[in-house]
């Protein structure tokens, strides 16, 4: 088991220190605040994500020839 680059042993740890800075009644506390945060950035990234493809499935790239249109016509002549 290797989540983000962290072993098993780094993981147990990590929970011992924040068990003895954060005691064990604010601990349960602190990983509900956690779980919360990670979940609504989840659901955020998701959002952003439909929105970004919704945008791009709407609105078809123009070529760059059209996209000069009549402004690159006048310039020339």
């Amino acid at each position: 088991m290797n989540f983000l680059g962290i072993g098993p042993w780094e993981l147990i740890l990590i929970l011992v220190i924040a068990l003895l800075v954060f005691g064990p009644r604010r601990l349960p506390e602190i990983g509900r605040a956690l779980g919360r945060t990670i979940a609504e950035f989840r659901r955020m990234s998701q959002e952003l994500a439909a929105e970004m493809a919704q945008e791009l499935e709407a609105e078809p790239p123009q070529k760059a020839e059209e996209a000069e249109g009549a402004s690159g016509e006048e310039l020339a002549g």
